[in-house]
């Protein structure tokens, strides 16, 4: 894992609203490990545009960006988001919520790594035959992201 997300240490920050800042991913970065913006903290994919180059003025290290797809009445514009992500280079996403499948042929026509946040082990085998590049487990926890079946946070 370190190896393809190009990391000193396999730690993955995992988008976090409302803190998922330039400030926090660079340092995780810094550090060895994988910082995360979190896409939409931002207001408008305009303003995740300007975040992602906050954050490469602030590392020069691998960081990614976590795009959270949520059921909503008015979802927010994905689509725009991703094409900022993939217009400013990035070639890590952390994507959670509901399926991605919608994106993932574009992001890896782009090179981009797709990792997806998965809360049971049924969840990370259908995203490994999705083809997603690999899945993550969060802790069962986990405020934003719940499963029936989920796994326990690891220490």
């Amino acid at each position: 894992m370190t190896r393809l997300l190009g990391v000193d240490y396999p730690i993955v920050q995992g988008g976090m609203q409302w803190v998922g800042l330039a400030e926090l991913a660079s340092a995780v970065s810094n550090a060895g490990g994988l910082g995360i913006l979190t896409a939409l903290t931002q207001p408008t994919p305009e303003d995740l545009a300007r975040e992602i180059q906050r954050c490469r003025g602030m590392t020069d290290r691998p960081f990614g960006v976590n795009l959270t797809m949520l059921p909503a009445v008015t979802p927010p514009p994905y689509e725009r988001y991703l094409d900022v992500i993939i217009d400013s280079g990035i070639t890590i996403v952390e994507t959670a919520g509901n399926s991605p499948r919608a994106f993932v042929e574009r992001m890896k026509a782009h090179g981009i790594r797709i990792l997806h946040k998965c809360t049971s082990v049924r969840h990370a085998l259908s995203a490994e035959r999705a083809g997603w590049t690999s899945s993550a487990s969060t802790a069962s926890n986990a405020p934003a992201i719940r499963g029936r079946t989920t796994f326990p946070a690891w220490c």
